[in-house]
């Protein structure tokens, strides 16, 4: 499969065509329907002719023609956004393009249309009860689970429908999906990049990232959403200081993420990079700071709650009860979380001032059986097991990424870089020194 920068090339020079592109999208939606909410084909063809035309008048950008996929969170006008929900499924058609998907076409990637998600992005897990839960791309005889909240975006990316996907992560949601699906995605820092258009799930952790199947797919398509394009900076891997957290994040880790987690990190160690293992107490703090609901629960208990008064009864009953923990949650409750995240970022930060990044396994799990989580208890315990390692970044508002470590054949298993907020430049090119020993599309 092509790269963003390979299909760029291969327009400019005139060996595919935007039309070629989008047909063969289109041609393995077809095979994995479960991965979207709405298929746009009729719009992605016209698109796709329009910039083919722009490109043969000579006024086409680099990415002119590209397809690429939109999580149903985001708004686009004429379109509902049902946030993979039957509850609102009678709201008003979108009147304007979110910033986010304004800028993708802006630049000219192609719409293939709005993939599936988990109900109102309120779990890791991917299941959606309402329209389907599309597995993961491994082990689909077994039907297994593709991580949420952007289960449908991480899909459509491993498949080959389209080269990448618009995604959000409060918790983890475009890193999840990425780890169990065996493709990149990356949480930038929070700030920058715009979350109007987009239904909040928490406004104090959302954030809006790409899904693709390289760590330069997701830089192209991050530099677009946010305005604010990275430069390529090539880095070596000799001298990155990579601090290896040891802490909080390897606990219940299933052999299946051990053994290449382990081995990736034994390769960057041999291929000249700096490792230091590191303990960081504060984390251990974080399942008793959010034991009263989090920001989440009740962010999403403001939100939800005129919703809930008249159509509580179309909500997924595991989705509900997560959002309503945030009834119960007093002022009181909620200032001491502020308090107690501000003053964690401050010591977290001193740190990790001396590190390039640091390493930890994205999940302790290989994608489980999707059968496996149908009683409340078994998915509740799941869901938070995958949504543990994620949601450190989310709460320091640092930035991260995970990339596939596996070697090829195996179950998928992310590794996951993450640093302060601010320096995702900095994380995007030491993520791609990582890859290109640590990643299966590159052997050593």
């Amino acid at each position: 499969m092509l790269t963003i920068e390979q299909a760029a090339d291969a327009l400019a020079a005139g060996r595919t065509t935007a039309r070629a592109l989008v047909e063969e999208s289109l041609a393995l939606v077809a095979r994995q329907p479960s991965a979207f909410m709405d298929v746009q084909a009729a719009a992605a063809r016209a698109a796709a002719d329009a910039q083919d035309a722009l490109r043969q008048a000579g006024r086409a950008g680099r990415y002119a023609g590209i397809p690429v996929t939109v999580k149903d969170l985001f708004d686009q006008a004429g379109c509902v956004t049902r946030a993979g929900s039957v509850a609102l499924e009678d709201a008003q058609p979108a009147a304007a393009d979110a910033p986010v998907v304004a800028r993708l076409q802006a630049a000219g990637f192609v719409i293939l249309g709005r993939t599936n998600m988990v109900e109102f992005a309120f779990s890791g897990l991917g299941v959606n009860p309402h329209f389907g839960t599309p597995a993961s791309p491994w082990d689909r005889a077994t039907g297994r689970l593709p991580g949420g909240s952007s289960s449908g975006a991480a899909v459509a990316a491993a498949d080959g429908m389209g080269f990448g996907g618009l995604g959000s992560d409060t918790g983890g949601s475009c890193r999840i999906p990425a780890a169990l699906c065996g493709v990149v995605g990356y949480k930038p820092t929070a700030a920058r990049v715009p979350l109007a258009g987009a239904l909040p799930l928490s406004f104090s952790l959302d954030s809006i990232g790409p899904i693709a199947r390289s760590v330069a797919c997701c830089r192209a398509l991050d530099g677009v959403i946010a305005d604010a394009p990275v430069i390529h900076a090539p880095l070596g891997l000799a001298g990155l200081r990579l601090a290896v957290l040891r802490n909080y994040v390897e606990e219940g880790m299933e052999d299946a993420i051990a053994r290449p987690y382990a081995a990736a990190l034994s390769r960057l160690s041999a291929a000249g990079a700096q490792l230091t293992d590191l303990l960081l107490p504060e984390i251990e703090e974080l399942p008793a700071i959010n034991a009263t609901g989090g920001f989440a629960a009740s962010e999403a208990w403001a939100w939800h709650r005129s919703l809930i008064e008249r159509a509580q009864d179309s909500y997924d009953p595991r989705i509900l009860a997560r959002i309503r923990r945030g009834e119960r949650m007093s002022a009181e409750n909620y200032i001491t979380l502020m308090q107690a995240r501000r003053a964690m970022i401050g010591r977290v930060a001193a740190r990790l001032s001396g590190y390039d990044a640091v390493l930890m396994p994205t999940v302790p799990l290989a994608p489980p059986a999707i059968a496996a989580v149908t009683e409340e208890r078994d998915y509740n315990r799941v869901n938070m097991l995958l949504l543990r390692n994620t949601s450190i970044a989310n709460f320091l508002d640092g930035c991260s990424i995970s990339l596939p470590c596996q070697a090829p054949g195996e179950a998928p298993a992310g590794l996951m870089l993450m640093a302060m907020g601010g320096a995702d430049a900095r994380l995007f090119a030491v993520a791609e020194a990582v890859e290109g020993t640590v990643s299966p599309a590159y052997p050593a």
